[in-house]
């Protein structure tokens, strides 16, 4: 279906790709593995077309279409929920003159050609896709992927603009699913989803008629979805059969392999460079030397790929609680008008290690926060337990770093006893080698700040951590080594995650946050999949589960108030957005300049005339002035769209 040859890129003297090639057949479930930096991203959109390699190809059978989500980005506006995902059958009639041209296209091939075959498996394919698309069932089938998505039936009227981030790239996700391309290019899809959407999307996919392609930290997403991986490493790919638990097998014996074979091939050149330098100077050896320098010149050395070594963090110690650690009683919290948790009682207890799961705007950051003291509720009381000290991670900490210290001086600064002798090793566990270590704060992204807030919590002594959505920028190396420090860890813990693969080995009590209030599961998280899996399946036919019950007056009623919260915030966030949108327009008419002036500028020609010179380097000046005042605004009045999104966090979707 699509065959990439020889593909070679290159970003200046790094070689990103180095003939790199690989086909993907029509119904392929492939994961795309490799540290962060090996390319994953890029050879999607090599894949996309928005790439092009520096040699080599990308060939598609004819009417292959590929579609792609990226991992963050998407901004979507203008229409509602409902018809921007509607939007996604515009392509209806093309697939009926797609279908009709594969058809005149089989009638010229003969029945031994080598192309029937892959065209028959086209034909298939479109015709059911067409068949998917049937016009009276597209209104249910944009409904049925939206809801699966975690959309509620208030949402679809609601405009696209009014959703967050994390909303913005379901509808992307659901936009996708809906177009039904031949290669479905899946960058982090999981990040923004929760564990009833994650499932779904998983049942989703082992139905797709077309490939998918997954980059994904989530391993037990890749191991449930796939069945080929393809793994990235020193610019050169390696194709594994089977899912990633198998690609991490056979990967560990391939390199003790390629090891045993880099340190025989290091010995023979090592006796070759000993004879060499023995007989150089000999006359009657010339020939013999001359002939092992021409081996050690051809010969093709063997590279080891990046050795990681085991990076192993442990808490510093803390002392021991009271066997009651903390403790909310009858506990209510209202967003204005809108009622998150009524006569709330909830009781951590010494040792335990608690899962906070549900949909998204249930409620679960709320509760993680009220547990750590950070956020106010209206009536109730929150009891701290004997001897607690409370640790707290959520991203927003992120913006609290300093911004005039460096990486290393930020954990520096609160490390304590033995473990500052391994500050680098712990964070390069959190991405962050070599020289990254002395980068000033303010130059960070936001995941790199994430991550070090998360870092600089760990080395805080703590019996009582609360970790909110901890893995979101992790890759599995680091996701490993928070886990392995976990397990060790002999406080309580409190972590809101949908990663199942992570919370598994770490928890032995999920609580479900719903509608107001939450169930306890006993065990870890795959042991609550399965009670509401029992649970539904219990219902009588035709009766809603917990996730699905919106009726009753009361749930109208929560709906309705709800419905007001979000024109609130939306009269809030509308102006400051209108803000940055004219801001942007302004920053892209000045860099445009600066462009031009910087190529006048760089012509010797121009300083013969002195005065046309000192005008526009005045004016370079002036313009270079006034993009930093631009972009300080800018950063300013995102931080006012983040600050007026947080007041909101948690209580509705958006």
């Amino acid at each position: 279906m699509i065959s990439a040859v020889a593909i070679s890129l290159h970003y200046g003297s790094r070689a990103l790709f180095d003939d790199v090639s690989f086909t993907i057949g029509p119904r392929d479930r492939i994961g795309l593995v490799g540290s962060n930096g090996a390319g994953k991203t890029t050879l999607l959109k090599i894949l996309l077309g928005e790439i092009q390699p520096d040699a080599g190809s990308v060939n598609r059978a004819r009417f292959v279409t590929v579609g792609y989500l990226p991992q963050e980005g998407m901004a979507l506006a203008g229409q509602s929920l409902v018809r921007e995902v509607e939007s996604a059958f515009g392509t209806v009639l093309e697939l009926q003159d797609r279908l009709e041209l594969v058809r005149r296209q089989m009638e010229l091939l003969g029945p031994d050609s080598p192309d029937l075959a892959e065209t028959l498996e086209v034909y298939g394919e479109l015709q059911h896709k067409l068949e998917a698309s049937d016009a009276f069932r597209m209104k249910a089938t944009a409904e049925k992927v939206l809801m699966g998505l975690g959309f509620s039936r208030n949402d679809f009227e609601r405009r696209t603009e009014e959703f967050s981030g994390g909303w913005q790239m379901r509808i992307a996700l659901a936009k996708l699913l809906l177009m039904q391309p031949s290669l479905l290019l899946l960058d982090e899809p999981t990040n923004h989803l929760d564990l009833d959407s994650l499932q779904w999307l998983e049942d989703y996919i082992r139905g797709y008629e077309g490939a998918v392609m997954i980059v994904s930290h989530d391993q037990r997403f890749l191991d449930n979805m796939t069945a080929r991986t393809f793994a990235l490493s020193l610019s050169r790919m390696t194709e594994y059969a089977g899912n990633f638990t198998a690609y991490l097998e056979a990967s560990a014996a391939r390199k003790e392999q390629v090891l045993s074979a880099y340190k025989n091939q290091q010995q023979q050149i090592k006796q070759t460079e000993r004879f060499i330098e023995r007989f150089r100077y000999k006359a009657t050896k010339a020939r013999q030397v001359q002939s092992r320098i021409k081996q050690l010149e051809k010969l093709e050395r063997i590279e080891l790929e990046d050795h990681e070594g085991e990076i192993h963090f442990t808490f510093p110690p803390s002392p021991p609680s009271g066997r009651v650690v903390l403790e909310l009683r009858g506990v209510d919290k209202s967003y204005g008008s809108l009622g998150v948790f009524r006569n709330l009682s909830f009781e951590i207890q010494r040792g335990e290690r608690i899962a906070l799961v549900g949909v998204n705007g249930a409620g679960k950051s709320t509760l993680a926060r009220m547990i750590a003291g950070v956020e106010a509720f209206d009536a109730g009381e929150r009891i701290v337990g004997h001897n607690v000290v409370l640790s707290y991670f959520a991203q927003h900490q992120a913006e609290e770093l300093d911004p005039a210290c460096d990486v290393l001086q930020t954990v520096d600064a609160v490390a304590t006893g033995d473990v500052r002798r391994t500050l680098r090793g712990l964070l390069g566990a959190f991405l962050f080698s070599g020289d990254d270590v002395y980068k000033s704060v303010r130059v960070l992204s936001g995941g790199e700040k994430s991550r070090l807030a998360l870092a600089k919590m760990l080395l805080k002594p703590a019996n009582l951590i609360v970790l909110d959505e901890p893995t979101n920028h992790l890759d599995m190396r680091s996701k490993l080594v928070l886990q392995d420090a976990l397990l060790d860890y002999e406080g309580s813990c409190v972590i809101v995650s949908h990663d199942r693969d992570f919370l598994d080995p770490l928890v032995s009590r999920v609580v479900e946050v719903r509608e107001g209030s939450y169930r306890n599961y006993l065990g870890n998280v795959s042991d609550y999949i399965d009670a509401r899996r029992r649970e539904e399946q219990a219902l009588p036919q035709g009766e809603a589960g917990p996730r699905a019950s919106e009726g009753g007056a009361g749930g109208r009623e929560r709906k309705r108030k709800e419905a007001e919260l979000r024109q609130k915030r939306y009269e809030q966030m509308k102006p400051v957005q209108d803000a940055i949108a004219a801001l942007e327009g302004v920053i892209g008419e000045r860099e445009e300049r600066m462009r031009v002036l910087e190529t006048l500028l760089a012509d010797p020609d121009l300083y013969r005339t002195g005065e046309r010179a000192r005008e526009l380097t005045a004016e370079y000046r002036q313009i270079t002035e006034a993009l930093n005042d631009a972009y300080h605004r800018w950063n300013d009045l995102n931080k006012e769209l983040e600050r007026v999104q947080g007041l909101y966090s948690g209580t509705v979707k958006g």
